[in-house]
């Protein structure tokens, strides 16, 4: 089912390598279901396969849809899961990354990441609890599962890189940073300075172009706002990143998806530019 917007031809999985140019630097590029977080989680898969993305950032509590009763939530039984994951498979798209996501305490947190073993998860995207730090740690070690903090603006509690490099001091490899660029234009910083700032520590990124350098910016395009996707981009090369990047629009959110689609087009033709 294509959406209004974006290619009529759907690009699965064996296609020629040049449709994934983003590949052949260790990146996978999908969206975060929070995009179409108007839309079940069965209606954004349909709307990220039809922009030519094949992985997904799930988020806690969207309703499933696609004919599945329940939301995507971390607590749900075995069954749900299979379920899930044959729809997913069926659609050509892989869930690799889930969150934002934030337990408390070990039985919660263990839980979350025996539901990450089931459905094949790589990161978590969270904002920990400093007291679970290190049990946090421990956790990605033994499930060989990523945790990624994420940085919404200031005054949240990650909102700088800082804050993030002094939180994940000698811990677990797999215990780093998932780079939102528009929170932190939102507060302040220059994305391409934060992220030479945590080079070796990133593990996943919330890409975003904003129409402006404010607190109420919202996202446009990529390519026509103040972010610099190519130097992010040439950052991202420069530190040899390897892990999902995902589309996370927060705009125009009835119809968002030709604008998905443009901001994946020029991505990939950046990518392969020197």
């Amino acid at each position: 089912m294509a959406f209004a917007g974006c290619s009529n031809q759907v690009i699965k999985k064996g296609s020629s390598a040049s449709a994934y140019p983003e590949e052949q630097f260790g990146w996978k590029l999908g969206a975060q279901a929070y995009t179409f977080n108007r839309f079940t989680f069965f209606d954004a898969i349909d709307k990220i396969n039809s922009c030519n993305l094949k992985y997904v950032e799930g988020f806690p509590g969207q309703n499933l849809g696609g004919g599945l009763e329940g939301k995507l939530d971390y607590k749900m039984d075995a069954a749900l899961r299979n379920k899930i994951l044959a729809k997913l498979k069926d659609k050509g798209v892989k869930i690799v990354a889930y969150g934002v996501v934030s337990p408390k305490g070990e039985s919660d947190w263990r839980q979350l990441f025996e539901f990450g073993k089931a459905m094949g998860i790589e990161t978590f995207t969270s904002e920990p609890a400093e007291e679970d730090l290190e049990l946090v740690s421990n956790l990605c070690d033994e499930y060989k599962i990523n945790v990624a903090i994420h940085n919404h603006p200031d005054p949240s509690h990650y909102w700088n890189p800082d804050i993030v490099l002094a939180a994940i001091e000698g811990k677990s490899n797999r215990l780093g940073s998932c780079a939102d660029i528009g929170h932190w234009i939102r507060s302040g910083l220059d994305p391409i300075e934060c992220l030479k700032k945590l080079d070796g520590h990133i593990l996943h990124s919330h890409m975003k172009d904003l129409n402006e350098k404010s607190k109420k910016a919202h996202d446009v395009i990529w390519g026509t706002g103040i972010s610099n996707i190519d130097g992010i981009i040439r950052e991202l090369k420069r530190q040899k990143f390897k892990g999902m990047i995902s589309v996370e629009y927060e705009y125009n959110w009835e119809n968002s998806a030709p604008e998905v689609a443009e901001s994946v087009k020029y991505f990939r033709k950046a990518v392969v530019s020197p």
